[in-house]
């Protein structure tokens, strides 16, 4: 009998011919996220599940809780493997059940049997196991409509493993089987959660920062690799690039009218990341814009934005409110560290009276008077490109 982690994956089974491809992916990112733990660890893929095995030095609690965080795992649970044996099955259960049943009062037994030439049926295997629960766990009962608990037994080709409860994994498609893509990132609530919604979909992200110095300082970039980091943990690694934009501030400033300055300084944020992005890979970029939210934001205003670039903008908070914004930031343990008090680049030279409805014809107009490709090319060579790692 070996302790073991049962990782279940989704929509990868889904993929057709294809499919390899996704649990390889899948794999390796599983491997990345074992590789720092104690011990030694064998991954086995079989029929949408992801088995963990671990030696005697292996840390199978940390990796039941690295596993959570893994995007296209969506379900992770502890159980145990015997021999493909009825009695070694009946014995796992009499040993096992109160643990994976861990205090539930009502249970069901499932059973798939993929290996056919197996001699008893799942309905047999059900009721085996399902009386080893009733004798060794004596204030449970069966309840097959609404058990509290489900205890299910798999027998596979060459073994056979029990499983219950479990929680829920990250879901969506492994890291980088959609690609590469360049979250513009601030010390704001919305941009590390429309990173984080970008990657569930399997995009492998690198972040660009805007700062500018001497007016925000080391730790506002410090929040901001602090919120990457958060990241990296369901990504793997994210490479950080930070951009100094003072220069096109001041010049933005000095030339342009007062109320077109966010929307100007936007569009030199949105070509400066395509610029980088194309340079390193990426296909496209990432915002955390949300229709509406504030004036940058209106209709018009992204459609001034959006128009300085020419390869995609994934915008996934478009259609949700600050609430749910919110919920999201808690979820994946942003929140806190996007409100602390540090101002960035975007708060910095705010109009008093932004326009909401700007022309782009307007915008471009007032563009045009910037010497564009001269700042664009000033700023990015003051740019600096750190390895970020997560927990």
């Amino acid at each position: 009998m070996k302790y073991i982690v049962v990782l279940k994956y989704g929509e990868i089974v889904l993929k057709g011919l294809n499919r390899s491809h996704f649990e390889s992916l899948l794999m390796k990112r599983v491997r990345a996220v074992l590789k720092s733990l104690p011990g030694n660890y064998e991954l086995i893929n079989s029929q949408s599940t992801l088995i963990i095995r671990g030696d005697g030095n292996a840390d199978m609690k940390a990796a039941f809780e690295r596993a959570k965080k893994v995007f296209g795992v969506v379900s992770v649970c502890i159980g145990y493997e015997c021999e493909k044996d009825i009695e070694a099955i009946k014995s796992v259960v009499r040993l096992k059940a109160k643990e994976l049943l861990d205090g539930a009062k009502t249970f069901k037994c499932t059973a798939k049997r993929s290996d056919k030439a197996f001699p008893y049926i799942s309905p047999q295997i059900c009721d085996i196991c399902g009386g080893e629960v009733l004798e060794t766990v004596k204030s449970i009962k069966v309840d097959v409509i609404n058990p509290e608990e489900v205890l299910t037994i798999e027998i596979r080709d060459k073994f056979a493993f029990i499983h219950a409860g479990g929680e829920k994994g990250a879901g969506g498609m492994p890291t980088g089987s959609n690609g590469r893509g360049m979250l513009l990132i601030s010390g704001g609530i919305d941009s590390p959660v429309a990173g984080y919604m970008m990657a569930k979909r399997g995009i492998k992200l690198d972040c660009i920062y805007f700062e500018t110095p001497p007016y925000t300082g080391d730790a506002a970039r410090e929040k901001v690799e602090s919120l990457v980091k958060t990241l990296a943990g369901f990504t793997g690694s994210i490479y950080f690039s930070s951009v100094p934009i003072t220069a096109i501030q001041q010049e933005i400033a000095e030339k342009c009218p007062e109320r077109l300055w966010t929307i100007l300084l936007r569009r030199f944020m949105m070509k400066i990341a395509e610029r980088h992005a194309l340079k390193v890979g990426c296909g496209a970029l990432i915002t955390g814009e949300s229709l509406g939210q504030v004036a940058s934001q209106t209709l018009e205003a992204i459609n001034c934005t959006g128009s300085a670039v020419g390869i995609p903008v994934f915008r996934p908070c478009i259609g949700l409110d600050k609430e749910e914004i919110v919920t999201l930031s808690r979820k994946i343990d942003t929140f806190e560290l996007s409100t602390l008090p540090y101002d960035d680049c975007c708060v910095l030279f705010t109009p008093r009276h932004p326009k909401l409805t700007p022309e782009l014809s307007e915008v471009e107009d007032a563009e045009s008077k910037l010497d564009v490709e001269s700042l664009i090319e000033k700023a990015l060579e003051q740019r600096t490109v750190k390895r970020i790692e997560g927990d």
